[in-house]
């Protein structure tokens, strides 16, 4: 799929350490991607870190030099770290900044942990991989669990691990990479397999 835009948009910041899992995230920043986002990578620090499936990944930042006003989203993969200690707070504090700013962010799996333990769940609506899951970081949003494949609630979008399809329609949606009808196709066909979106992803351009 391929779509071409006239317009500069601000490029993703994809956050990426070690042991983050490589299946959350890659249907959303391929999308992006093609919608003409620039990806770009932040780490820790500007070292390689390595996923769980062992790809080496180069930062294009460290995670000390993001402004929220230059980013259009911040995308917060899953990682053993999260529920390993305090590695990854940094990453949390951050995306406080970019909602703070009103710059958006996608967290999924054991990032949405991380925001949770940040406070940034406790008023907000949200999901996970499960709702004692989260209950386990001890902090005060529990009555807005939503148990769904993927939330939206105004500028943060959350996820379980296993719906990396619609943690991306989430994020296509936010953006306004594709109208409503497009977007629903897409799901449909990466998600279900529903051959009958090809004909509505065609009439939209996304093919």
């Amino acid at each position: 799929m391929s779509s071409s835009t006239g317009t500069t948009r601000k490029p993703v910041y994809l956050a990426v350490y070690d042991t983050l899992a490589d299946w959350e995230t890659g249907h959303a920043t391929g999308q992006l991607a093609r919608a003409g986002y620039e990806i770009r990578t932040v780490g820790p620090t500007r070292e390689p870190v390595r996923s769980v499936g062992g790809l080496r990944v180069q930062p294009d930042l460290a995670i000390a030099d993001v402004r929220p006003s230059d980013a259009a989203l911040l995308i917060l993969p899953g990682a053993d770290l999260w529920d390993a200690g305090d590695d990854l707070a940094p990453f949390a504090r951050t995306a406080r900044a970019f909602l703070d700013a009103g710059v958006p962010v996608a967290a999924i799996c054991g990032a949405t942990a991380g925001l949770a333990r940040e406070g940034l769940l406790d008023d907000r609506d949200h999901t996970s991989a499960v709702s004692f899951y989260l209950a386990a970081t001890g902090y005060g949003g529990g009555e807005r669990y939503v148990d769904a494949d993927a939330v939206t609630d105004g500028g943060l979008v959350t996820a379980g691990p296993t719906e990396p399809v619609a943690f991306a329609r989430e994020i296509l949606r936010l953006l306004h990479v594709y109208d409503d009808e497009a977007v629903d196709a897409w799901y449909r066909l990466f998600h279900d397999s529903d051959a009958g979106a090809y004909a509505v992803l065609e009439k939209a351009g996304v093919l």
